[in-house]
């Protein structure tokens, strides 16, 4: 019998170290020229072009871009919420009104973030978006995504589905990050779609 944890044994760790390993050989140049590529091709979504609110995220590192996809967001008129890390790890919301409306915060031993500065309007307002735009390490083709392993994106898919809410679930990766097989476990949610600098995915 194993004595690993249910994300040791799935075998999520391994994947998430292999991604992680990548992403940390990019160089700032590779990571803002497949942001630019990576908005042009999320916002031909429909689901995007379409959305009057859309919950996102101001990426960090290596993650792939998302500034340039915020600021288009902002420019069309789409009121974009982004999260602010709460202490239990659960996300509330703010609103973006361009660069200078994100602040830096550090979270105890954890990374600093861009996060909103303005007032906060709590957990429930994801609750009304048109679209949520994830991050992520990897996807499948059945639209399995694989986190950092934090828990706050699975508090926020949970929370939609209790509500019975039923925005489109994109994340945004490289196009290495599709991949074969990502292992689940019972909380997991698949996602609609995925964006990577050469294209869109979609899942069932």
């Amino acid at each position: 019998m194993s004595d690993l944890g249910p994300e040791e044994d799935s075998g999520k760790p391994l994947l998430r170290r292999g991604i992680l390993t990548v992403r940390n050989r990019l160089t700032a140049d590779d990571v803002r020229e497949s942001g630019t590529v990576l908005a042009a091709r999320a916002l031909e979504l429909p689901e995007l072009a379409h959305a009057r609110t859309v919950a996102a995220y101001v990426s960090v590192g290596s993650e792939p871009a998302t500034r340039a996809l915020l600021d288009a967001l902002h420019a069309r008129g789409v009121r974009v919420l982004l999260p602010a890390l709460l202490a239990d790890n659960d996300l509330d919301w703010g609103p973006y009104e361009g660069q200078d409306s994100l602040v830096r915060v550090r979270h105890g031993g954890k990374m600093t973030l861009l996060e909103p500065a303005g007032g906060h309007l709590g957990p429930e307002a994801v609750l009304g978006a048109d679209a949520v735009l994830l991050p992520g390490l990897a996807v499948d083709g059945r639209g399995m995504r694989l986190g950092r392993g934090g828990g706050s994106y699975d508090r926020v898919l949970a929370r939609l589905e209790r509500a019975a809410a039923d925005p489109a679930l994109v994340v945004l990766l490289y196009d290495s990050e599709v991949v074969g097989h990502v292992p689940e476990e019972p909380h997991d949610r698949p996602v609609h779609a995925a964006v990577t600098p050469s294209g869109v995915h979609r899942f069932r």
